[in-house]
């Protein structure tokens, strides 16, 4: 599996970690080994003109996610707590791109009251369910999607020995994160 993790943001970024984070949820959603993901940690200027750019929206966002060769699957095959497929098929191909901003990611985490890279680890494993065609434009997918996030992130921080990570709560838009105990604040 190639995960490539580019710094363009000036900050300080632990890139190793992210490409583990970004293996371990692509192995927890059982996509092929030989697919391709990029990751790219860009300044609130880039983030902001790209904002603008493709989602018409001005100043920068957290995380934007550009899927490439339409590797989407059957729904069963991208829960990680679903039994296996019944076919041999298995996503290979290169996913796409998730942007990341660092500076926006900073702010979150201070109202998030978790690190700036518990932070990108929560923005990161977003974007890649964003490639892998996850979506939270309606309460259902919303659900699903930040569901999955939040079982994806809690296991990551757990095996990894990283984290707290406070997860955005269904239902909130993502305004109100869940507490490592499970109190909502």
């Amino acid at each position: 599996m190639s995960i490539e993790v580019n710094n363009e943001s000036g900050e300080q970024v632990d890139e190793r970690a992210l490409a583990e984070l970004g293996r371990f949820v692509l192995d927890a959603m059982r996509i092929d080994p030989l697919a391709e993901l990029s990751v790219l940690l860009v300044d609130t200027g880039t983030m902001a003109s790209l904002h603008q750019q493709w989602m018409d929206l001005p100043g920068p966002t957290d995380v934007m996610a550009f899927p490439m060769d339409g590797a989407e699957g059957p729904a069963d095959r991208l829960d990680p707590s679903a039994p296996p497929g019944t076919d041999d098929e298995i996503l290979e191909a290169m996913l796409g791109d998730v942007v990341l901003c660092p500076g926006v990611a900073a702010d979150q985490a201070a109202s998030a009251g978790h690190s700036t890279e518990a932070e990108l680890h929560l923005l990161c494993t977003h974007g890649i369910l964003h490639l892998l065609g996850y979506d939270h434009g309606e309460p259902d997918t919303e659900r699903e999607m930040f569901e999955l996030q939040a079982r994806l992130v809690q296991e990551w921080a757990r095996q990894s020995g990283r984290g707290p990570i406070r997860t955005p709560l269904p239902g909130t838009g993502g305004e109100v994160r869940d507490s490592p105990g499970g109190r909502h604040g």
